[in-house]
């Protein structure tokens, strides 16, 4: 009875039975994805990579159809909304971790291990900044107007700025790691730290960090500032927190995927920023539209934001139809 009481208990807007139903899903999607389909070290295929990419999208389609069923029309559209949010954002998160592993020549064998660990750092900080934007927006509605005027400022300055190559190596981080670490200048496999012997120190034995570490940091950090981009963007749709992490989660447990699938084929995608940046400036004016005038229908905001980023990806598609692939390794964007 106490077991059934703590289930049923309501935490954030659900019960704790369905939030630990969904934990535990993502639980066995991760087991599965490493223990099973890459227990062993090797360079994953786009063939391989689209298919597996297919399955997570399949199987944040099936709960989102779960929650339209259980929560209500609603919370389904919303879900989706917020999915398809987040996976299209994730382009530009894709385009950043592919300069990361470029520039820490990171070769595509090893890039599987920092992309799962990054994930797993991913869905707790995520979880963090969802709870405390979700803690916030409750406490203070004006909330929603900043986060709004947020995503139209972000949508605007993305449709003018032009085309730019980051230089990862000039990061301010990665080189205060440089400076603060004991860094090995080559790979040791697939590990994050070694031990070994400090010439410096009269052969002492010293813990090192390797480039693969280095790689680590950088793509958590690229994703804590793609996270203030995409979690107003879904707190726009809705302030329910269930709705806003399972979105969230869904989108990024198949990122791994999508980069090995896409990373080649970035740069088809060169127009797709522009969508995105007109789905931002329409999220942010629907957040005012709500607070004067009343909610705008769920059907009609998920059928704009599809319509504009399904009008992105088939121009991008056509545009740059017969175009030769990158041949620097660094995708173009």
């Amino acid at each position: 009875m106490d077991a059934l009481n703590f289930l049923s208990a309501p935490w954030l807007g659900q019960s704790v039975g369905v939030w630990l139903g969904f934990l535990t899903l993502v639980v066995v999607l991760l087991a599965f994805d490493l223990g099973v389909l890459h227990r062993k070290t090797r360079e994953i295929g786009v063939r391989e990579s689209l298919l597996m990419s297919g399955f997570y999208i399949l199987v944040a389609c099936a709960y989102g159809a779960w929650v339209w069923a259980t929560l209500g029309g609603t919370a389904g559209m919303a879900f989706f909304t917020g999915f398809a949010i987040e996976k299209s954002l994730a382009l530009d998160n894709i385009f950043v971790i592919s300069l990361i592993f470029t520039t820490l020549a990171i070769p595509r064998a090893a890039q599987h291990r920092v992309l799962f660990w990054g994930i797993l750092g991913v869905i707790v900080l995520r979880g963090i900044m969802i709870a405390l934007g979700a803690a916030i927006v409750t406490q203070f509605d004006w909330v929603m107007l900043l986060f709004g005027a947020f995503l139209v400022v972000t949508g605007v300055r993305m449709l003018f700025a032009g085309d730019h190559e980051a230089d990862v190596s000039e990061n301010k981080v990665l080189k205060f790691l440089r400076r603060r670490l004991r860094v090995t200048d080559e790979l040791h496999g697939q590990r994050f730290f070694v031990t070994k012997a400090d010439a410096a120190r009269g052969g002492q034995l010293q813990r090192y960090a390797t480039p693969l570490f280095l790689a680590l940091i950088l793509v958590e950090l690229a994703d804590l500032v793609f996270a203030v981009d995409s979690i107003p963007a879904i707190f726009a749709i809705t302030q329910e927190p269930f709705i806003v992490y399972t979105s969230n989660i869904f989108a990024i447990l198949g990122l791994r995927a999508l980069f090995f699938a896409l990373g080649a084929l970035l740069h088809r995608f060169t127009y797709l920023k522009y969508a995105l940046s007109l789905v931002l400036v329409f999220i942010g004016g629907k957040v005012f539209y709500t607070h004067f005038f009343g909610k705008m229908p769920p059907v009609v905001s998920l059928s704009i934001t599809l319509g504009l980023l399904a009008a992105g990806v088939l121009f991008s598609l056509w545009r740059t139809r017969g175009e030769p692939r990158p041949e620097s390794g660094s995708p173009s964007h």
